[in-house]
């Protein structure tokens, strides 16, 4: 069992990774087969259930090319598992992204196995990451 400590050290280390776009530490921590389940019609939710590490990868790639700023929160931890709140905001063009969200990282040993993200503003998040 991963201890708290652990816990919230993959938690850091995921929001480093995105925030440095270190992808190798963002590899690191991610299982091979792992999932990220995201709500949401856009560019950043793909096509809502990402699988695979090369997958969230190439999706984390595209949403920080997007300017995204991750100011995080105090990182949960439960007996097994951990989430990332964050306070998303980013600004492109005419588009303002302000977004309240959770990220729950399901873990296997001291790697992320699948990760579903809940929003405060989905109609937010589809505006901002349109294809348009």
């Amino acid at each position: 069992m991963t201890t708290l400590d652990q816990k919230i050290a993959i938690g850091r280390q995921f929001h480093e990774a995105l925030t440095t776009q270190n992808w190798s530490l963002l590899e690191a921590v991610l299982t091979d087969d792992a999932t990220w389940t995201l709500p949401g019609s856009n560019e950043a939710s793909g096509s809502g259930m990402i699988d695979g590490r090369e997958a969230i990868l190439d999706q984390c790639r595209l949403i920080v090319s997007y300017g995204v700023n991750f100011d995080l929160k105090p990182i949960l931890v439960s007996r097994d598992n951990l989430a990332l709140q964050l306070h998303n905001t980013a600004v492109n063009g005419s588009r303002r992204l302000d977004e309240h969200l959770a990220t729950v990282c399901v873990l296997r040993g001291d790697k992320i196995a699948a990760i579903e993200t809940f929003l405060s503003d989905v109609p937010g998040m589809n505006a901002f990451f349109s294809k348009d």
